[in-house]
């Protein structure tokens, strides 16, 4: 029995517990568990076994063959004779040759053909196979970093949502002492019924912000149960602070070149440049002269294994397409087009990341303008109800002020933790814009200033 209740208490705390994560750790155990990420591998995997494939091309083609024919057919029985090596003089007899009887022949054959010219086809499949491959890197890295902004996004969502939750509570706490003053006040007979109304209404109002407060920290740890990759009910208890960060962002001219550079998207598009220019090369190739060696052993015998005879070839042939209805050309001038379409869609990409760049440095930027402002107003704003509060009291100021001054100490205390939240996601969208985004980014980092 008490083991048992030892059992069950042992059930019920491990349930309850919550288990503390960082944000670098929610970062890892999203990469580990996220589904787009191991897609994103898959498909790198099959790229690179395409270029197997493509490297195939260099190496000798060896098949093997087994066949049993059946036939009078007077061709058909005078060659496999000859194959067979079981060709007499009583075969050359003119009825033996017009009407011969039925004859088997099984034929066992092992070829090897080897390419020994292919203009360059080969080498340029490779190339191709290579240039996918990297393509398919760069879109898997280009998940990663979306993972990871993602899961940046739900942890300080979440983060806002529970501080919000907190001043919420905080104003609640306040407005309920005022009504507690007012109350006071009223009873001394120095005010009316009307300041512990106005009071109970406003405190309606905050306990009403207090109930949307907790309704989004049930929805915002459950979206970041999903960015993660777990059960959407998952508790969890969260220990990087919501606090602006100090880290050297570097020049906007700087971030631009970055992204030029280290972006996914931008060295796709150059990668597909490089892709058209090779299949272009390709499409060239198929005018000039492919050569190639055969080689075959063959095996004819009359019964499977017994009365048989054995011969062997060797060749080497030369395939030259000479004229096949303009196709060549028809594929020389697609490649043409599309290598303009690369190098036009590359000059796109990369006008398009500098405004992304520009875009996101603009708001770190802002964002930490704010958190300086929003500073400032909170520090006021508190004064400024410390001050109303004790003018209330002494009957200096009105129930209006009192209220006017609870109100402004909540809005700025939101107004803050919504600018140190968009600062933190400003900051990774630049690092995401920058190319740069990685699980040890200095933006995971809890380093406040």
């Amino acid at each position: 029995m008490t083991k048992a209740l030892v059992t069950l208490l042992f059930a019920v705390v491990s349930v309850g517990a919550q288990d503390p994560i960082s944000l670098k750790d929610a970062v890892r155990l999203a990469l580990d568990k996220n589904k787009s990420i191991e897609a994103s591998g898959a498909a790198r995997k099959a790229a690179e076994s395409r270029i197997s494939q493509a490297r195939s091309g260099f190496l000798p083609k060896v098949n093997y063959s087994e066949s049993w024919a059946r036939s009078d057919n007077p061709v058909f029985v005078f060659s496999s004779l000859l194959t067979q090596n079981q060709f007499g003089a009583q075969n050359f007899q003119i009825g033996t040759l017009n009407n011969p009887d039925f004859l088997n022949n099984f034929q066992s054959q092992l070829t090897a053909d080897q390419v020994l010219y292919d203009a360059g086809q080969t080498k340029h499949a490779i190339r191709s196979a290579e240039l996918t491959k990297d393509i398919t890197s760069e879109e898997g890295r280009r998940t990663e970093m979306e993972v990871i902004a993602g899961v940046m996004r739900a942890y300080y969502d979440s983060l806002l949502s529970a501080d919000q939750l907190q001043a919420t509570s905080q104003a609640m706490r306040s407005a309920q002492a005022d009504l507690e003053r007012a109350q006071a006040i009223r009873t001394a007979g120095l005010s009316t019924d009307v300041d512990t109304l106005s009071i109970r209404v406003h405190l309606a109002g905050v306990r009403e912000q207090q109930i949307r407060r907790e309704a989004d920290v049930e929805v915002s740890r459950a979206a970041l149960n999903d960015a993660i990759g777990l059960p959407l009910d998952t508790p969890h208890t969260l220990t990087t602070p919501l606090a602006p960060l100090d880290f050297p962002e570097g020049s906007l001219v700087d971030q631009e070149n970055s992204a030029v550079a280290q972006r996914p998207e931008a060295r796709q598009a150059k990668l597909a440049t490089s892709l058209a220019d090779t299949q272009a090369a390709s499409a060239h190739s198929n005018l000039l002269p492919q050569v190639t060696l055969h080689g075959g052993f063959e095996v004819d015998r009359q019964r499977f294994i017994t009365r048989g005879g054995d011969n062997w070839l060797v060749s080497i042939g030369l395939r030259w397409n000479l004229f096949n209805g303009f196709s060549d050309k028809s594929r020389i001038d697609e490649s043409k087009f599309a290598q303009q379409r690369s190098s036009a869609e590359e000059a796109r990409a990369n006008s398009a990341i500098r405004l992304q760049v520009h875009r996101a440095y603009a708001d770190v930027h802002a964002a930490t303008q704010r958190i300086e402002v929003a500073q400032a107003s909170v520090a006021e704003a508190e004064e400024s109800l410390r001050i109303t509060q004790n003018r209330y009291e002494a009957g200096i100021s009105n129930v209006t002020d009192l209220l006017r001054t609870e109100t402004a100490v909540l809005d700025a205390r939101t107004r803050h933790l919504a600018a140190v939240r968009d600062q933190r996601i400003a900051a990774a969208m630049l690092e995401l814009a920058a190319g740069t985004l990685t699980p040890d980014s200095a933006v995971l980092n809890e380093r406040t200033r």
